[in-house]
């Protein structure tokens, strides 16, 4: 496989940049290096070695192992629970479903831990991802609607599909956001120079965003988005296309190592939706963690 560092990835030690242009795991890569399967501009490399720009990296690394969801005992912030659902607060840095780079430790390992039979939908992935009706990336915190029962998830899933669950969330964004309020709408799809990123693109599935200013910040901006649609990476690929990327994300924008967040200052804070057997109205809101309220101080007026 070939891939070509681009300018975002430039100064990063290779087996990072790597790591993240083939979406693999580090180890895997650093086995691949020792071995001399990775060359740099047709030299053999070394994991140390700083990449440039436009730099053609050349590797051959092994298949990662198959992925399971297996339980495990985690412990879980449960907003809300009863016998068709349950939602949850994950927490910024834990992923949410088993994937290459991240075997265990996720949010499904610890709902299975705490219930051990959460139903399965259809589709190839659908086991690694058993009770869940929608996804938060690993480093955006907050809340998750979990389904208990295969009636449930069915439901649950259709109210998704038909824009019935509400989510909202807060996030900060570097700069004086311009408008203030708005509508970002574009295709989203695979980056084709970084398959770990997400980019607005012609040919991506549709994707709309609306969001507004909760509160001018100095050199920021917090903002609430409604999402309209559900496409990875949705929120954080919308906001730095306008040219406004979150805070710390350094996937869309630049770090800051002035936070501790793991990621992007982002948080799920709202989730309004009917309950699937019942049509009770529910809605839930948790607080942005403490490390976000540290990061927005930062930049307070």
């Amino acid at each position: 496989m070939q891939v070509t560092v681009d300018t975002l990835l430039a100064g990063a030690r290779l087996d990072t940049a790597l790591a993240k242009l083939a979406g693999v795991p580090r180890t895997h890569v650093a086995k691949a290096i020792h071995a001399g399967h990775v060359l740099r501009n047709g030299v053999v490399a070394k994991g140390s070695d700083t990449v440039i720009g436009g730099d053609r990296i050349d590797y051959e690394i092994d298949a990662p192992p198959p992925l399971n969801a297996r339980p495990e005992s985690i412990p879980l912030e449960i907003v809300f629970e009863d016998q068709s659902l349950l939602v949850v607060n994950k927490p910024a840095g834990m992923v949410t479903h088993p994937a290459h780079g991240a075997y265990s430790g996720t949010l499904v390992n610890a709902l299975l831990g705490h219930v051990a039979d959460l139903p399965v939908g259809e589709g190839e992935e659908a086991p690694l991802r058993p009770g869940l009706v929608h996804r938060l990336d690993r480093d955006t915190s907050g809340l998750l609607v979990v389904a208990k029962t295969p009636r449930a998830l069915e439901l649950l899933g259709r109210a998704m599909q038909q824009r019935l669950i509400s989510r909202r969330y807060v996030g900060i964004a570097l700069g004086t956001v311009s408008p203030p309020s708005g509508s970002l709408a574009g295709g989203i799809g695979r980056d084709p120079r970084h398959r770990q990123r997400m980019a607005v693109r012609e040919a991506g599935k549709h994707a709309v965003t609306h969001y507004n200013t909760l509160e001018l910040l100095r050199g920021a901006t917090e903002l609430a988005f409604e999402l309209e649609t559900g496409r990875t990476h949705q929120i954080r690929v919308h906001i730095a296309a306008l040219g406004y990327p979150l805070l710390n994300d350094t996937a869309y924008g630049h770090g800051d190592h002035r936070v501790a967040l793991p990621g992007q200052a982002l948080h799920a804070g709202r989730l309004a939706f009917r309950h699937p057997l019942t049509g009770e109205p529910l809605v839930f809101e948790v607080d942005p963690p403490l490390e976000y309220a540290a990061a927005k101080e930062l930049f307070r007026v």
